[in-house]
């Protein structure tokens, strides 16, 4: 039987969760050296020298972007100062502890804390296209499944903004929600990719930056070759690595491995690429002892509750705030 739709949300918040803390320990190495020694389960300590299961700034601030849609709706003030307060009290760490973080996202955050408005935060240059967006973006589109669809690509790109507001990074944080929304479908990855990458080029075909995704879009990216799937810091490379592992793959664990053995920056890949494969497969098909061994256990599932709820609501939850 295929995952319900709760089953679908609870995977991509412990998928998304499960992939940054596979990914923490080996962060910032090369894939050559996954090659010799790839990640088969949690590990402890490593590159950030933090238990196993830790998650990373991508889980801390996707549970914030969780809390705040959750109790607040769509409100990206809201959702920046909740990032904020990440930043500067540990809101929503694995264990008090802030210890890793982007530069365009510290820059972001600063201004938020000086009283710059959220969506007037993320920096607008071509340097400003990290993956710090796309790494906490998700549940965003989980929460707004019953928009429009000009509507929901308005939000992603928005939630974005507070951190990330070059167009490039918007519009692959887009693309992601597309894919996100496909899969929460039933879709199978092919067609679900192939419905995202067809709703993205009807909207935005006419956009400055809409070259750039040729990649993302070809209906042949599972088929490249792993050594041409790049796995930087860079959000398409991001993107393009989690969508690559997603096709190529058949269950969330091969998914979720091979993201994070690809090198590099592990815990986004993992993050990334874990997200939409817990989408896709639910909840169930993520293994218990990784989901055991993330932290504040009694915390994440009171807030995971609380955002089933919320994204079960129907319009007129969708308005903007």
């Amino acid at each position: 039987m295929p995952p319900s739709r709760q089953q679908r949300i609870l995977g991509g918040l412990f998928g998304s969760l499960v992939g940054d803390a596979l990914g923490v320990p080996v962060e910032f190495q090369p894939r050559a050296r996954r090659k010799g020694d790839p990640v088969t389960s949690m590990r402890g300590f490593g590159t950030h020298n933090q238990p196993a299961g830790t998650w990373s700034d991508d889980g801390s601030l996707l549970l914030c972007a969780a809390e705040s849609l959750a109790e607040h709706g769509f409100d990206t003030q809201d959702m920046g100062r909740r990032f904020a307060r990440w930043l500067d009290e540990g809101r929503w760490t694995a264990h008090g502890l802030v210890f890793d973080i982007g530069n365009a996202t510290r820059q972001a955050l600063d201004r938020i804390a000086l009283g710059t408005p959220a969506e007037e935060a993320g920096g607008r240059s071509e340097s400003s296209n990290g993956n710090g967006s796309l790494m906490r973006i998700l549940p965003v589109p989980l929460a707004s499944l019953d928009c429009g669809l000009d509507n929901f690509c308005e939000r992603v790109a928005r939630a974005s903004a507070i951190t990330h507001a070059h167009e490039r990074a918007q519009l692959a944080c887009v693309l992601h929600g597309l894919l996100a929304r496909a899969l929460m479908r039933g879709e199978i990855p092919a067609a679900a990719h192939a419905s995202a990458a067809a709703e993205f080029k009807a909207r935005f075909a006419s956009r400055t930056e809409f070259p750039h995704f040729s990649t993302l879009l070809d209906p042949g990216l599972a088929s490249q070759r792993g050594d041409a799937i790049q796995s930087s810091g860079y959000v398409l490379h991001t993107l393009a690595a989690s969508i690559w592992c997603l096709l190529t793959t058949g269950t969330f664990s091969e998914c979720v491995l091979k993201a994070v053995n690809l090198g590099d920056d592990t815990d986004t890949t993992g993050c990334v690429a874990g997200g939409l494969a817990g989408v896709f497969y639910g909840i169930e098909s993520i293994p218990a002892d990784w989901i055991g061994a993330l932290p504040r256990q009694e915390a994440l599932r009171g807030l995971f509750e609380r955002f089933v709820s919320a994204a079960a609501a129907h319009p007129p939850h969708c308005q903007d705030a």
